[in-house]
């Protein structure tokens, strides 16, 4: 005991502090690369573009605008012949039907002189006079009588607007942006309307969409761009989308309402994002990356349905298939902000991203 006590116990102590010291001074002047590696002041991460993956999916093609609902136009009453009114029937307010008469026109046609022989022979011309007849001016449709500008011995030529009836039926009206239109490329006759504070849904039926031609000042030179006219290129022309309120449906002037337009459904058919795709419209270009880390190499597709976060590839990508989740150059959406390698990156609205 006495041998170990005085020899094996302070030798092992000896060993144990010399590979303590060996090892201090090793990491002292000698660190290793797992200990630079470990500096938190060493790029670590990779940044690169993110990517999206070709799937089978549904494409429901929704377009919905926020309009209001309107009072339909009145229907004008026209004079169907020349002449002086003569009894006014109906006042302005009141309720008619179509074809209740509003009032009618007292007509004066001139008749050929009668040339009479007397018993000496003479000729006499006697004048006569005119023939009067009376025509009505009817209601041209139901509604309530809105104008009625004409008093009894006023003259009125054919054609003429001499009263006016309002239809107690009502549209919804909204503006559609005129990037959407080539969405609504086949023009739907109906749509679904949900009225703020009113009933449920309901289907308008009658649906069009229009814009109004282009006039003198939309097409004039030397004007800014914006106005509607010259560099804008008829920017104030608007696209307008109005369908009818059926008649059972209660509803007011002025109410806000949202119209949904559906304009069809692809089922089981081949999506990628629209941030993916250069274009929006039947045909468009996506970037798919390189394997070796080179330029993304450009892909022509053809695009069928999109409800405005996918759209439907009909050719040139297959399933499973990797592109570029934003196309390069593209434009931040809304919000400022898109994904980017592990983060999100952040830009004021409209700042330019990518390569």
């Amino acid at each position: 005991m006495g041998v170990m006590r005085r020899w094996v116990f302070p030798a092992i102590r000896i060993v144990l502090v010399a590979a303590i010291a060996v090892a201090l001074v090793k990491l002292a002047f000698f660190p290793s690369g797992e200990a630079t590696a470990a500096d938190p002041a060493t790029p670590t991460g990779e940044l690169t573009d993110p990517v999206a993956t070709v799937a089978t999916g549904t494409i429901v093609n929704d377009v919905t605008v926020t309009g209001s609902i309107v009072a339909d136009d009145a229907v004008p009453a026209r004079a169907t012949a020349a002449g002086t009114v003569n009894k006014v029937r109906a006042t302005v307010g009141q309720p008619v039907e179509a074809g209740a008469v509003l009032f009618d026109i007292r007509v004066e046609t001139p008749r050929d002189p009668v040339l009479e022989t007397l018993p000496d022979g003479s000729q006499v011309l006697t004048e006569r006079k005119p023939a009067v007849s009376y025509v009505e001016v009817d209601a041209p449709i139901a509604g309530v009588l809105s104008e009625l500008p004409v008093l009894a011995g006023q003259s009125v030529s054919i054609g003429d607007k001499v009263g006016s009836v309002a239809p107690p039926t009502f549209s919804v009206t909204a503006k559609l942006p005129a990037e959407q239109q080539y969405r609504l490329v086949d023009r739907p006759t109906e749509g679904t309307v949900t009225v703020k504070g009113g009933p449920a849904p309901f289907t308008c039926t009658g649906l069009t969409i229009t814009t109004p031609p282009a006039t003198a000042a939309d097409t004039a030179p030397n004007t800014q761009p914006g106005t509607g006219a010259g560099g804008g290129g008829g920017g104030d022309a608007t696209t307008t989308v109005r369908c009818a309120v059926p008649a059972a449906v209660r509803v007011f002037a002025g109410l806000r309402a949202d119209v949904t337009i559906s304009a069809g459904r692809a089922e089981n058919v081949l999506t990628v994002p629209t941030t993916a795709v250069k274009g929006s419209s039947e045909k468009g270009i996506v970037y798919v990356p390189d394997a070796k880390g080179g330029d993304p190499a450009e892909v022509e597709v053809a695009l069928g349905l999109t409800d405005g976060t996918s759209v439907e590839v009909k050719s040139g990508l297959k399933e499973g298939d990797s592109v570029l989740q934003f196309v390069p150059g593209a434009t931040t959406p809304a919000g400022g902000c898109m994904p980017s390698g592990n983060g999100v990156v952040c830009t004021d609205p409209g700042a330019v991203t990518g390569p």
